[in-house]
């Protein structure tokens, strides 16, 4: 079992070689090795990306295949934001991190919860490694807990309901897995109020944010709050 941190990271003044550097250092983290079934990070980032999606961990499927989303919750996700595959797979716009890198394992119940080490270990060099995020969709509580941890005394209805609250930075969200369906059946202002404030943001995001670096190291404070501060 292996319990070793990172060593030394790529300068975040090496630029785009850098950036390709530190994520292979993301992509060969073995420090959950025999905690977990098999380490494999499966993330995907780039510097230009100005939309971040954070979700739990990977499922069987996306470790199998390596692409993340790549299932019936990523198809789900899709519909939700009214993007396709090309849109949403091009690290250039859409960075994808979920709070856990690796398939955590199966319990009777479903999923494992993700596990900590990611966040504790690639959760922040990751962040100031992409300058011109601008808007953070948080699907599902480990998500939420990790960006919002205001909301952990609250139910995730109520904290989907009271989404805009955290605009324009951050938008909380169910996670689109088919186990949810009871939710979403129970909950249906979410479909009726909910994912229409997120298409229309989408749409209005996309025509704003042109292509190419975005320069806008200024909002990463407010974009990403850390642990215990709310945000403004």
């Amino acid at each position: 079992m292996s319990h070793m941190r990172p060593g030394p990271l790529p300068s975040l003044a090496d630029g785009e070689y850098g950036f390709d550097s530190f994520l292979e250092s993301v992509r060969s983290c073995r420090h959950c090795q025999g905690l977990i079934p098999e380490p494999r990070p499966i993330l995907r980032a780039h510097p230009e990306a100005s939309l971040l999606i954070v979700g739990q961990a990977p499922g069987r499927t996306v470790h199998r295949t390596g692409i993340p989303w790549n299932d019936q919750s990523g198809k789900t996700l899709r519909e939700w934001m009214g993007i396709d595959r090309a849109h949403f797979y091009d690290p250039t716009r859409v960075a994808i991190l979920p709070a856990g890198f690796c398939y955590p394992g199966h319990s009777a119940h479903g999923d494992l919860p993700p596990r900590p080490e990611c966040a504790r270990l690639w959760r922040m060099p990751l962040l100031e490694r992409l300058p011109a995020i601008r808007l953070t969709l948080l699907l599902g509580r480990h998500a939420q807990a990790l960006y919002l941890p205001e909301t952990r005394l609250l139910s995730l209805a109520d904290t989907v309901r009271q989404a805009t609250r955290w605009l324009p930075s951050l938008f909380p969200l169910p996670h689109p897995s088919p186990r949810n369906r009871l939710w979403f059946r129970r909950h249906p202002w979410f479909e009726a109020e909910i994912l229409p404030i997120l298409r229309d943001l989408l749409r209005g995001f996309w025509k704003e944010a042109p292509r190419g670096r975005l320069g806008l190291r200024a909002r990463i404070p407010s974009a990403f709050p850390r642990p215990g501060v709310a945000p403004s």
